[in-house]
């Protein structure tokens, strides 16, 4: 270990942080200046990383949860070789930075994931810890090991009083994820000041609790931190929570105070801080000679251990040329097996829910890199996976069912953790009015442009019985909002396969599908190509003779409700279109939308939700949708108390 060599880098962390939030005037300095140390150690001595190839599958990953303190990576990254330069850093939280505020995935080569809303991060570290594993045990073999990697993951007080920290943390110790190793910055000061007024549980019993090991140390000895590092590698079933007490601002002048925490630290601020923790006065964006000095001697370290990781992969590849083209396989996301898609005609009658649980069985059949579950509703969703290799635990790593038990936040950060690591896909179910519960996390998911597959079944008030809580009133129209989400309802079980055809094509945008729990009657299409322009958001299931006096844009369970109205509709020509992804069709040119529409007097829009989102197409009293939560009862009843049926659909095109 060169112990002068990391306290140079932590110094450049320091100089660099400091000077960087000073020139944008905005930013966080308090968790560069106080953590530097970790960054320092991490990135020099501990992880397994080629700045050279960010990408190499076999590196360690590192998670800054707590990512309002992104100087402390972007210096690292800098000092250690990543494509950070220091014109990168000068332009710190600026119009197309590389360096922005918080850590995005896609912008800054060496940061594995968007980490700004606080607790996502470490949630996400689950999700990769579990990739890891999956891997692992479908690769490694006797004499060779080309999956043996570390997730790591930086979290601070924000991140372990946020909900989803528990949950995800409570999934990673009943799992025994002996892999992951997180730090945890204890300066016990968020913005508003001391954490002893609304955090003061004891965070070890809680972690033990949980099934963690739990080690405390300083932020500033460097020995320890290497021997707490080697504690914890050597525990192979629990994952690890190392404690490490530290000073906010260390070396500012109001260091240890929540005013170096969200705010530069001033002209003022900044010349004391220099001259406390010796860096020149006059420079600016300092980087001492010997932090460059160190990463250039360790990165000759990083080279050598990447080749031979080349040379052990090139050798079970050799050994092993099955396991290679599967490996192939799942890295390009080809398919690994055959089998039959489902097929339907006209006239039966089955759940969307169902088709898609047989579309997700056709696809883990074609797709062995398909892995997921449920947040405890595997039945209601039905998303159980009927193949031999079981649900993933600790002793069943090469499971493809994951239990999440009801986190749905953590769900879907374990999902971002999973796709984002590579070499996998995947999904994860719950009922739709839940997706309340994951809707931060899809958000991030959609700016990181992750290919997250989301099942939401008992997509209506049609969920009957268990009433308004259950049945989702404004979730549609919440999802389509979000960009980069698509939101596909299917009408009928022969619409489901195509749905989930879209979403597993999907590399850079998450997907949500919505799934009735009633069962549907499989249509006939007037469009004999429909599945060709369905891929376009919309096609016509039922046309009419000449122009149209009303077309009716329907989704999901509505589709077969307007063809029922339309039957009722007194000497009007009716079109009914099923709209598979409102917002594809929106996306559309002109032409095709126009064609679809058909040139109608009237557009009328029938949707179990909210009329929002729809006003561009129909007006007001055209829109056949629900302006209030649904009530207790048998579906049907439910749907006749709410005035929402065939006949009442009816009354509106007869107007």
């Amino acid at each position: 270990m060169n112990k002068s060599g990391i306290e140079a880098v932590a110094l450049s962390i320091r100089s660099l942080s400091m000077d960087a939030i000073q020139k944008a005037n905005s930013g966080h300095p308090g968790l560069p200046l106080g953590a530097a140390e970790i960054a320092a150690v991490l990135y020099g001595e501990i992880m397994k990383h080629n700045p050279a190839d960010s990408a190499w599958v076999d590196r360690d990953r590192f998670v800054l949860s707590a990512g309002h303190g992104s100087m402390l990576i972007y210096s690292v990254l800098h000092l250690a070789g990543y494509k950070v330069t220091l014109d990168d850093i000068k332009s710190f939280r600026q119009v197309g930075s590389k360096c922005p505020g918080h850590p995005e995935y896609g912008i800054t080569d060496g940061v594995e994931a968007t980490s700004g809303p606080l607790g996502q991060g470490i949630a996400l570290s689950v999700g990769m810890a579990m990739a890891e594993t999956m891997l692992a045990a479908r690769f490694n073999t006797s004499h060779h090991k080309i999956v043996d990697h570390y997730t790591y993951a930086l979290v601070g007080e924000g991140c372990l009083e946020e909900g989803v920290s528990s949950e995800a943390c409570s999934l990673a110790g009943t799992l025994k994820l002996g892999k992951l190793i997180v730090f945890y910055d204890e300066n016990k000061i968020s913005i508003d000041g001391s954490t002893d007024v609304t955090f003061s549980e004891d965070i070890q019993k809680r972690y033990e609790a949980y099934g963690w090991q739990v080690l405390r140390g300083s932020m500033y000895n460097i020995g320890e931190i290497l021997d707490l590092v080697k504690m914890a590698q050597a525990e192979e079933e629990k994952p690890t929570l190392i404690i490490l007490k530290s000073t906010i601002g260390k070396g500012a002048p109001k260091q240890g105070t929540a005013d170096v925490h969200g705010a530069p630290l001033g002209a003022e601020g900044v010349a004391e801080a220099k001259k406390t923790l010796g860096i020149p006065a006059d420079s600016q964006f300092y980087v001492a000679p010997e932090a460059y000095a160190y990463f250039e001697e360790r990165r000759k370290v990083f080279a050598q251990q990447y080749e031979e990781w080349n040379a052990e992969f090139d050798a079970w590849s050799k050994e092993n040329p099955d396991l290679r083209k599967k490996w192939d396989a799942y890295w390009a996301k080809q398919p690994t097996g055959d089998a039959a898609v489902p097929e339907y005609k006209a006239g039966d009658k089955i759940a969307t829910r169902g088709a898609s649980g047989k579309s997700l069985n056709y696809m883990a059949d074609r797709y062995e890199w398909l892995v997921g579950g449920s947040a405890d509703l595997q039945g209601p969703n039905k998303t159980a996976l009927k193949h031999d290799d079981g649900t993933y635990s600790a002793a069943n790593r090469k499971g493809r069912t994951i239990e999440y038990g009801i986190r749905e936040f953590a769900m879907s950060q374990v999902m971002s953790g999973i796709n984002l690591h590579g070499g996998l896909r995947a999904f994860g179910a719950t009922f739709l009015v839940f997706a309340d519960y994951l809707r931060a996390s899809l958000r991030v998911a959609a700016l990181s442009r992750i290919p997250n597959i989301y099942i939401l079944t008992h997509d209506s008030i049609y969920v009957g019985e268990d009433g308004p809580t259950h049945q989702p009133i404004e979730t549609l129209a919440s999802l389509r909002c979000i960009p980069h989400v698509q939101v596909l309802r299917p009408g009928d079980a022969e619409e489901a396969p195509l749905a989930w055809e879209l979403a597993m094509e999907s590399t850079d945008h998450p997907v949500c599908m919505a799934f009735t729990r009633q069962d549907l009657p499989v249509y006939e299409k007037g469009d004999k190509k429909w599945r060709e322009t369905a891929r376009k958001g919309a096609y016509v299931v039922k046309d009419c003779s000449g122009t149209p006096d009303i077309t009716v844009l329907a989704t999901g369970s509505e589709v077969s409700l307007a063809l029922d109205a339309a039957k009722l509709a007194s000497g009007k020509k009716v079109r009914v279109v099923s709209v598979l992804d409102k917002t594809l069709f929106d996306s559309q040119d002109s032409s095709f939308r126009d064609s679809i529409l058909g040139g109608a007097k009237r557009i009328v829009v029938a949707e179990a939700g909210v009329r929002m989102g729809w006003e561009g197409y129909a007006e007001k009293e055209d829109c056949f949708t629900l302006n209030d939560f649904g009530e207790s009862g048998p579906a049907a009843k439910v749907a006749e108390h709410l005035g929402f049926t065939a006949a009442a659909l009816a009354d509106v095109l007869n107007r």
